[in-house]
């Protein structure tokens, strides 16, 4: 009998999510950083590639929309969304800069960057990292299977313990959904 790849991924899904309890504290001080630099009128930016874009759109969405209930939109953007800035940089630089150059132009010091990548070794994302430092930003890596080189550019590295690409995802988004509920909370919106 053929298996059932529902409940395959299921399983291999709950089994993951048990293991999530340990990424608590780092989970905190993600959440302390960004509400930190929004408090302080700064920005949340956001990189990564393919699924890990989409999931930096969806937070920023969470922000600037609402996540919990109405309240004023939080500054925060998705340096995966502008087309045009993302092909010019390709194109008249290398894919590996198309986020850090947005970023060198779009950032501040105080302001957060949030660097996701299921693999920990996504070129363009750690440039946009090693930007973001230079620049005097605060730096969360939401990261998977050891973290790769990422983790140790990060001033908090959240990593998702698997090998699994759409895993990894899957406890992105919750990890992203927990951190815009935090925000909220420790600005009072919630």
């Amino acid at each position: 009998m053929k298996p059932n790849l529902f409940l395959t991924n299921l399983r291999e899904h709950l089994a993951l999510f048990q293991t999530l309890e340990a990424l608590n504290e780092p989970i905190e001080r993600a959440g302390a950083l960004i509400a930190n630099a929004l408090g302080a009128g700064r920005k949340l930016l956001l990189c990564g590639n393919g699924g890990s874009a989409a999931d930096s759109q969806h937070i920023a969405a969470e922000l600037t929309g609402r996540f919990i209930q109405d309240r004023r939109p939080l500054a925060a953007l998705a340096l995966t969304t502008d087309t045009s800035a993302l092909t010019c940089i390709a194109n008249d630089y290398s894919f590996e800069d198309v986020f850090a150059r947005q970023l060198a132009g779009l950032g501040a010091p105080g302001d957060c960057l949030i660097g996701i990548s299921t693999s920990g070794q996504s070129r363009n994302v750690i440039k946009a990292v090693e930007a973001a430092r230079g620049i005097g930003m605060p730096v969360i890596g939401l990261l998977g299977r050891d973290g790769g080189a990422l983790r140790a550019l990060c001033d908090v590295a959240i990593i998702v313990p698997s090998p699994t690409t759409a895993r990894i995802q899957e406890a992105h988004i919750l990890i992203g959904h927990t951190l815009c509920g935090l925000v909220e909370t420790a600005l009072g919106l919630a």
